[in-house]
């Protein structure tokens, strides 16, 4: 055990010191930061406004468009003015836009069109959020007209019962606690799976030089072959662990820069619930932001951040050890390794696959599986444990996930152990499947 932790810490410190772990591990977070907090400065800061001069000859809109105004799109009333005047306040920049209604202008005919008339491009969003406002008016008018409703009634037929999705247990199962729950799972299955790429070729990379550089023959004569092994894959996971619990730390650490940065966050937040939906784009952006904020706070992040540890140390030592075993088999060409990893990196895709239904329908039968076979589990259980518990796993499968996935490693670390101690010393000779067969069945 003396040696495994003394080529451990080697394979630790011979990466952490030098200069890109440090780069990396500490240049990523402040990097994932800065575009966070991007996001969060467009979303609270409002764009400037596409003014809309509204000329209603007709007073189809009755003054109406005014209400309609945000933090985007602005419309005005204006009496007294033609399109050509109004053509003029374009060019001068005074407004962006116009909209002209005629007095002879028909709203229970369809064939008279609204136009708005501008100087330039206006883009998809815009333009959509413009007709959205310009129909609302125009149907609601329609159908006071038509059915000889009052404004009351016709606001309490636009209303709708409130459906909300609840568990058996009572618990609210809001919309923004589901799609963070998908968001959430989908980017822990996919981290992941960014590791088990990552780390496991760094171990085959690592064992293929000290192979083709002649080393392992000098260390394999103070240790047993599965010792080396075994430590390079503890000192490297060590590394990956290590990196993420620097990465989690610092990028929580730097949340706390939010206020500072943007001083009126907090406030519109906390203010956001209070405010009616009427209220300008700013406030609906901010309740937004602090619905989110409910929703991340209904996740179980104990279960979340206890399972990725777990099913990262133990989908790393299941691959790592099998990425060893490749990388023990590689001769002078390391192009010989690209065959032999297909049957290993073919479950890891697989488990992104089955990781897409699961994020979507974590009860599947597929999703099940999926989460219970140990090649896949690491993938596609963390997609499911995101619903939470027994939303989205039940505590048995949790349970018999966790076990087979220790019983998979320890399999896939026997395997790999066997093919590793005679390939780490067999030089000039192109190791087929056939050949690694006749390794793992050899008696010693």
């Amino acid at each position: 055990m003396n040696k495994i932790s003394i080529i451990a810490r080697r394979e630790f410190l011979s990466r952490v010191q030098k200069k890109t772990f440090l780069l990396t591990t500490i240049g990523l977070p402040i990097l994932i930061f800065g575009i966070y907090a991007l996001i969060i400065y467009f979303a609270v800061r409002t764009s400037d406004n596409f003014t809309i001069a509204v000329a209603d000859k007709a007073n189809i809109f009755e003054g109406k468009l005014a209400e309609k105004s945000d933090s985007e799109i602005k419309f005005i009333s204006v009496n007294n003015e033609t399109p050509e005047t109004l053509k003029q306040q374009i060019d001068t920049k005074k407004i962006d836009a116009f909209v002209f209604i005629p007095e002879h202008f028909n709203i229970m005919e369809n064939k008279d069109s609204v136009q708005v008339i501008s100087g330039k491009s206006v883009g998809i969003i815009t333009r959509e959020k413009i007709v959205g406002k310009l129909n609302n008016i125009i149907e609601e008018k329609k159908m006071l007209g038509s059915l000889n409703l009052t404004k009351k009634q016709l606001d309490s037929l636009q209303q709708t019962n409130k459906i909300i999705f609840t568990s058996t247990t009572g618990v609210e199962d809001s919309n923004k606690k589901a799609g963070l729950s998908y968001g959430v799972g989908f980017a822990s299955g996919f981290l992941i799976y960014f590791i088990l790429f990552i780390y496991g070729t760094m171990v085959m990379r690592g064992v293929m030089e000290e192979k083709t550089n002649r080393i392992a023959e000098v260390i394999v004569s103070s240790v047993k072959p599965f010792q080396l092994m075994l430590g390079k894959i503890i000192g490297i996971g060590s590394v990956g662990l290590v990196q993420f619990l620097i990465w989690i730390i610092l990028i929580i650490s730097l949340q706390f820069l939010l206020p500072l940065i943007f001083p009126d966050l907090l406030t519109q937040m906390q203010s956001a619930p209070m405010q009616p939906a009427i209220a300008g784009g700013a406030t609906q952006e901010s309740a937004a932001i602090a619905g989110i904020m409910n929703g991340l706070g209904q996740i179980n992040w104990v279960l979340i951040i206890g399972c990725f540890v777990f099913y990262f140390l133990g989908g790393y030592f299941l691959y790592a050890s099998l990425f060893a075993a490749v990388g023990s088999t590689v001769n002078e060409d390391p192009q010989d390794a690209q065959s032999l990893m297909l049957p290993i990196t073919m479950p890891i895709i697989f488990a992104m696959v089955i990781m897409m239904n699961a994020v979507n329908n974590p009860n599947s039968s597929l999703a099940i599986f999926g989460s219970i076979f140990p090649l896949t589990s690491p993938i596609v259980m963390m997609a499911r444990v995101a619903h939470g518990v027994p939303e989205g796993v039940t505590v048995l499968e949790l349970i018999a996930s966790m076990v087979c996935l220790i019983v998979g490693f320890l399999g896939t670390t026997w395997l790999a152990g066997k093919i590793y101690r005679t390939g780490i010393l067999m030089y000039g000779k192109k190791v087929t499947w056939k050949t690694i067969g006749t390794w793992v069945f050899r008696k010693y």
